[in-house]
């Protein structure tokens, strides 16, 4: 009795399994047929290859073409992350064979709707981050009637690289910031294959966060992204040229925030790991080494300071010139933008090393009692405070505002928001505000998979998380965040200046830009920068 009681158990698992199998979607894209999985009403399709492995003779060129599959690929699992530098109790599995993409439907849509699509580029630096991870699950995009593309893109030196014989190799292809060729190969994937899945491969919203939200800026001006996006939106991204931007390919000294290039940058590497000359056979050996080994614990400079890594390449082709020198001659994509910023992104001495109040205002010159009226008018606020917000308006809010200011010139939608809502929990430890990246889990609605995060969502964060992934869910349909049941959130007017601002209790509202005082010093004195460089004659 007890085996026949076990086996009526077993086969009732076996059909379970194969019901479930059955019921898994299944989609034909170009290359072939991939069958995902189901969560509840959504549908999703995780692992699927956009290019072929960037490996041997392939790595260092750009993305090359998937190869067909005749049996059906199973893609209801995570795959590989690009080579990264492995973080203490890290076991997500890493692979130079990373270049695939999810996407994430509603199961009643495939085939046969013509949804919205939104394509997330992660953060992380340029040198770690993934578009995989409960954090950037698409559920609660699909719900809301949006398709959700997430990617993974080479990082590090595998992402951004050059070399002397690099460079003279195939001089019929680009070089230099393949992370960047790479979101463009993802983005043609979805042109190509989004309508099997049951989106409108005319309707796709870029979106992305920190060296993510920099991409978006390199797409929204980088020529051969031209057409393969219709709305932009820029989380923590910046928009000014120095910060995780274009390093001249092989000219020294031709940039004052770049002295040095990134062929000399790769030879410089190419030393550390004992490799001499700029020939092929030099090439030859970089190609042999490990994903460990160009990784390198994520070292980007070496024992005596010398550089190695260079970050995005300003290589004249095809990246041709920096987001900011684009937007201020207006050559820049003609479509909607949203864009903003956490209201105390980071700490430190991260724009300068400077340890007073005194010797950072000292840092705007002739306009120091302008930046102590508006960062201090009261001469009572800490250091560490001055401080952040400081880095948060050099590096995020003044950029984002002159990114939303020529959109509006050139008579484009432009929303701009910051985001400053903290957990009561956490306002002990973020004194000024919230950090960078807090505001990504509310667009997500992904609140249980935060960092640190309490196991459940508080009534007040559920319904913050509902009005901001409905504000994005709409600025991906019509290109107005605006809709049933949420604020209103006006158009930037270069008059009236009013954003969308989250509070520190999560309370939404529309209103005059309140740093406005502070963003205008930050704006003086980049101005004064520039002119400073065009002075020396750079």
């Amino acid at each position: 009795m007890k085996k026949l009681l076990i086996g009526i158990i077993t086969m009732l698992c076996i059909t379970s399994l194969h019901a479930q199998q059955n019921s898994a979607p299944a989609v034909q894209t170009k290359s072939g047929i991939v069958r995902g999985g189901l969560e509840g009403d959504v549908s999703y399709f995780k692992g699927i290859p956009y290019a072929a492995p960037p490996i041997g003779e392939f790595r260092w060129r750009p993305p090359q073409p998937v190869a067909p599959w005749k049996d059906v690929r199973d893609a209801s699992q995570d795959c590989a992350d690009c080579p990264q530098r492995a973080w203490p109790g890290s076991t997500t599995k890493q692979s130079e064979d990373c270049l695939f993409l999810n996407v994430w439907t509603p199961a009643s849509a495939i085939g046969k709707s013509k949804l919205p699509v939104m394509f997330w580029i992660h953060g992380g630096g340029f040198t770690g981050g993934s578009g995989s991870g409960p954090g950037s699950s698409g559920v609660a995009f699909a719900k809301q009637g949006v398709i959700l593309v997430t990617i993974n893109y080479r990082l590090g030196r595998l992402g951004h690289f050059a070399f002397p014989a690099l460079s003279k190799e195939h001089p019929e292809e680009f070089k230099g910031s393949y992370a960047f060729m790479d979101q463009i190969a993802a983005l043609k994937w979805v042109k190509e294959n989004i309508a099997a899945f049951g989106g409108d491969p005319n309707n796709v919203t870029i979106f992305g966060f920190s060296a993510g939200g920099v991409a978006v800026h390199s797409l929204l001006t980088i020529p051969d992204a031209k057409g393969l996006f219709h709305k932009a939106i820029g989380h923590s991204s910046g928009g000014r040229a120095g910060v995780l931007t274009g390093r001249p390919i092989n000219k020294e000294n031709a940039d004052p925030l770049y002295a040095v290039s990134a062929e000399t940058i790769g030879v410089n590497f190419a030393k550390r790991h004992k490799i001499t000359g700029t020939n092929a056979d030099a090439l030859a050996k970089l190609r042999a080494l490990t994903a460990d080994e160009i990784v390198d614990g994520g070292q980007e400079n070496d024992s005596t300071g010398t550089r190695t890594y260079s970050g995005p390449i300003l290589d004249g082709k095809f990246v041709v010139e920096t987001s900011e020198s684009a937007y201020m001659a207006g050559r820049q994509a003609q479509v909607p933008l949203m864009i903003g910023n956490s209201s105390a992104e980071i700490g430190g001495p991260f724009v300068s090393n400077a340890t007073s109040k005194e010797a950072l205002f000292a840092l705007f010159g002739d306009l120091q009692a302008e930046a102590k009226a508006a960062y201090d008018p009261d001469g009572n606020k800490e250091f560490a405070e001055v401080q952040t917000l400081f880095n948060t308006d050099w590096v995020w809010a003044e950029p984002a505002r002159m990114t939303a200011r020529t959109f509006v010139a050139k008579r484009q939608p432009a929303y701009l928001f910051q985001f400053g809502y903290v957990p009561v929990a956490a306002r002990e430890r973020s004194r000024y505000g919230a950090g960078h990246g807090s505001d990504i889990a509310f667009v997500f609605n992904t609140l249980n998979a935060r960092w640190g995060a309490p196991a459940e969502a508080t009534t007040e964060e559920k319904e913050l998380t509902r009005i901001m992934n409905t504000y994005w869910t709409n600025f991906a349909k019509t290109g107005n965040p605006n809709g049933k049941g949420v604020p209103n959130w006006p158009l930037y007017d270069t008059q009236k200046e009013e954003i969308l601002i989250i509070d520190l209790d999560g309370k939404v509202a529309s209103k005059p830009d309140p740093r406005k005082a502070r963003l205008n010093v930050v704006e003086k004195a980049f101005k004064r920068k520039r002119e400073n460089i065009q002075s020396r004659g750079i």
